[in-house]
């Protein structure tokens, strides 16, 4: 008889499962929550990086009469480090902000126009050198993929890094960059021994 009984219960329909609507908004308000404590801990932790770089000193301003344009390209700027340290991003005074940028070489030294963030220029005698790299704090391309360029700020050497739209530029750039940064050094070099 109880076999009977058993066989007839589960013969009998039964509804569907009731989905616990409670539960459910507390575990997406849980994540919510989540996802916005890791938001805010990133955006602390972007402040507290500039705060610690804050005795960085302002970036100079472009001169009143730069000179004509040897090299000029257009791209975006991926970013600065510490020379050497390419996963120490720099970003007081606006250099960690990625953007489109117009690059323009001239004798004065290289200005950089970034559309949506500041535009900073690095006069010829801070420019330090340049290289072909494939990566960068936040960006990792193809080898050579990358002109780095380094400059001196504030006792401090920077790698700034840039991707052309066309990347066949690079190699020009770098050429330029290194010339112009040996015809510095050996003026300096010329000059102190005088």
């Amino acid at each position: 008889m109880t076999t009977t009984l058993l066989l007839l219960a589960a013969d009998e329909p039964r509804s569907a499962e009731v989905t616990d609507w409670a539960a459910r908004l507390g575990w997406v308000a849980g994540l919510l929550l989540f996802i916005a404590l890791v938001y805010w801990l990133m955006r602390q932790g972007w402040k507290w990086r500039g705060s610690l770089q804050s005795a960085l000193p302002e970036l100079p301003g472009m001169p009143e009469t730069p000179g004509a344009a040897r090299l000029s390209m257009s791209g975006r700027y991926h970013g600065s480090t510490t020379a050497g340290q390419w996963l120490d991003r720099i970003v007081a005074h606006g250099l960690g902000t990625r953007s489109r940028a117009e690059l323009t070489l001239t004798d004065a030294g290289l200005h950089v126009a970034r559309p949506g963030a500041d535009d900073f220029f690095v006069p010829a005698d801070r420019l330090r050198g340049a290289r072909l790299d494939k990566g960068i704090a936040g960006k990792v391309l193809a080898e050579g993929g990358l002109l780095v360029v380094t400059w001196e700020h504030g006792g401090q050497l920077i790698d700034s890094g840039f991707r052309s739209d066309r990347a066949a530029e690079h190699t020009d750039w770098v050429e330029a960059l290194d010339s112009m940064t040996d015809t510095h050094t050996k003026n300096d070099t010329e000059g102190a021994a005088r």
